[in-house]
């Protein structure tokens, strides 16, 4: 009795954390914070594939299987043939992120934790500020991986293959990057955990996927190697490259691994649950190498925090780790209590719930003249406006936005015209949006349908 009571409320902590995150994630979008890329991008693929259309994105320019070979978004047009909207893709990384507290809590309880630790370890894992974060940031298929790879090492543990075999399915569905992540897993699990028939299946099937994904789906979908290869650039121009570079030149390596970036990196990386590790526990932090190892020698930022979804890989291994080292005794703190607070403090420390009062409220001023010129658009016909607009309007087959560095040479392509003078957006400035209005002014083929506020919305005629 007492351990349905545990894990009723465990369920409540599951529901309760899931309608957090999609409040937060829909407010944010609401308030147009969200933007083209890559919410946008994201929500005209899936539609497309839901109306039986090829998703072709207007904002990259190739198909969708291009981007990341993710095949992810086929099941989840399923959603989009109900009804189409972009609140499906909040609703999916709310429940997803949310759902990574029941495995969790298994492979907690597996290990021979008690009741109080393994609800511990669920909040854990439900505060750890990435998870927040990240479902801030628009919306990115990999969240769905991390329930994927925890009920993976579940199954695994537990000797249901065939389980297992769906799980890692569905995390290779997810991005092709993360057949890095499934192949490392696969290594701990043969040589650490004993598990030799998973971790066969997980190392084959993520070496050939990755292979599969990068020298096949990506160059075939998109014409070009994966998005990602320029950011490390110094290695080489192709996956290929990189992969030999990295074994060729450890000198160029070390000294791009070794710096105050990586070291802030790894510390806010393990700052929320440094308690829980120790030397001894360490194994199951193997699954997490490729993805921190790509993290760290990335040469973009946004791959160094805690807000962009870039960390996500790592998280189940963090979590892991530190489950076996609370199942051995070890670790700073061993109560519920203790786990718990610092959770609280890490969570209030890293998470970007602050951005609700400051950074989210930049452009509440023209919000309603936003909001009407909108209503103005109709589902079809073919839209220029700003990466902030554009994923409330990107349920159609042609949407671009506005970036000064590559300006529309005819405005003939577009039907409509939805221009935010006074917050231009990302990619965007005043002078670029003014200069825009002007040129729509002076062209016969569009009329001014609204103005309010610095919002500005052209109709051809």
């Amino acid at each position: 009795m007492k351990e349905k009571l545990k894990f009723g409320s465990l369920w409540w902590m599951i529901g309760i954390s899931a309608l957090i995150l999609f409040l937060s994630s829909s407010l944010r979008h609401e308030l147009f914070q969200s933007t083209a890329y890559d919410l946008g991008i994201f929500d005209q693929g899936v539609y497309l594939i839901s109306q039986g259309k090829s998703p072709i994105s207007s904002f990259m320019g190739f198909h969708i299987l291009g981007d990341h070979a993710a095949w992810i978004w086929y099941p989840l047009a399923l959603l989009y043939k109900i009804y189409p909207s972009v609140y499906w893709l909040f609703a999916v990384q709310a429940i997803a992120l949310s759902f990574g507290a029941l495995p969790t809590w298994h492979l907690a309880r597996q290990a021979g934790l008690k009741d109080s630790q393994a609800s511990a370890m669920a909040a854990v894992y439900l505060m750890y500020p990435l998870v927040f974060n990240v479902n801030l940031f628009d919306f990115h298929p990999e969240v769905i991986a991390i329930p994927a790879l925890l009920g993976a090492v579940l199954a695994a543990r537990g000797g249901q293959i065939w389980w297992f075999c769906a799980s890692i399915l569905l995390v290779l569905g997810c991005k092709a990057v993360l057949s890095l992540t499934v192949a490392a897993m696969g290594v701990w699990l043969l040589i650490f955990e004993k598990r030799r028939l998973c971790g066969a299946i997980a190392i084959f099937a993520g070496i050939v996927w990755f292979a599969i994904a990068t020298q096949l789906i990506i160059p075939f979908f998109s014409g070009a190697e994966a998005a990602a290869v320029g950011r490390y650039s110094y290695l080489g121009n192709s996956v290929l490259d990189i992969a030999k570079n990295l074994v060729t030149r450890p000198g160029t390596i070390l000294a791009k691994v070794f710096s105050l970036d990586n070291l802030g990196y790894l510390i806010l990386l393990v700052a929320p649950v440094i308690w829980g590790l120790s030397p001894q526990s360490m194994q199951p932090l193997i699954g997490a190498i490729p993805c921190v190892a790509l993290n760290i020698l990335a040469d973009y930022q946004p791959q160094k925090d805690l807000v962009h979804q870039y960390s996500v890989p790592a998280l189940p291994f963090l979590i892991l780790a530190v489950i076996s080292s609370l199942a051995q005794g070890r670790g700073w703190l061993q109560n519920k209590r203790g786990i718990i607070l610092w959770s609280l403090l890490a969570f209030f420390s890293l998470a970007k719930f602050t951005h609700f009062g400051g950074k989210y409220l930049e452009s509440v001023d023209n919000l309603q003249a936003t909001r009407q010129a909108i209503s103005q658009v109709p589902t079809q016909g073919n839209v220029y406006t700003t990466a902030q607009i554009a994923p409330h309007l990107s349920t159609r087959e042609f949407i671009q936005f506005t970036n000064s560095d590559s300006p529309p040479v005819d405005f003939n392509s577009f039907d409509y015209v939805l221009l935010n003078v006074r917050h231009p957006g990302w990619a965007s400035n005043r002078e670029f949006a003014i200069s825009l209005v002007n040129r729509l002014q002076a062209n016969s083929r569009f009329k001014l349908q609204y103005q309010r506020d610095d919002i500005y919305l052209f109709i051809k005629n």
